[in-house]
């Protein structure tokens, strides 16, 4: 009886469907999957795989990094080597190399001075950081010859200091009474 049982509810089963389409549907979805697979994805892919190998460069920049450029350029050869020097990009990214620092007196990518500069003459550095900035160009001064550009911000600084100081001068000094 079982056994009985089993057949006709095997008999009177559905057919199975692979695709929820069928006849020239299916053929249509089938090109357009075929489409995507082939064109977009490897667009994509592309995409993805440059946006990963730039991120290096990108980091640089925003720690203004000193050799910034030089890992641009090693993230280009990576593109071109298949991602095989990436790597090294990414950790050079988080090092600062020391021999710069004591060669020429920061560690700093030259656009830090240009961008503070602008901050400067914008009214938005804050004073204590134009201080800061004065005293490490005066130490990278110390160490040898300032581009013309850093000496000029480097006066400049200390013309603000100079301003500030006569601001709060007459306002320390007691006044006369006559």
């Amino acid at each position: 009886m079982r056994l009985l049982l089993s057949a006709a509810l095997a008999l009177a089963a559905a057919p199975a469907r692979a695709s929820l389409f069928s006849g020239e549907m299916l053929d249509k979805v089938a090109d357009v999957m075929a489409i995507v697979v082939l064109v977009v994805v490897p667009v994509v892919a592309v995409v993805v795989f440059w946006l990963v190998h730039i991120l290096p460069e990108k980091l640089a920049h925003k720690r203004h990094h000193p050799q910034r450029d030089a890992i641009q350029t090693l993230c280009l050869l990576s593109l071109v080597f298949g991602g095989l020097l990436w790597p090294l990009a990414w950790l050079w990214t988080f090092t600062r190399p020391v021999a710069y620092r004591v060669a020429y007196g920061t560690d700093k990518h030259e656009d830090y001075y240009d961008e503070i500069a602008e901050r400067q003459r914008a009214g938005t550095l804050l004073r204590e950081d134009a201080f800061r900035l004065r005293e490490e160009l005066e130490a990278m001064e110390a160490r040898g010859a300032l581009p013309p550009r850093l000496r000029a911000l480097k006066d400049e600084l200390a013309r603000l200091r100079v301003a500030d100081a006569e601001a709060r001068a007459p306002a320390a000094r007691p006044e006369k009474a006559a």
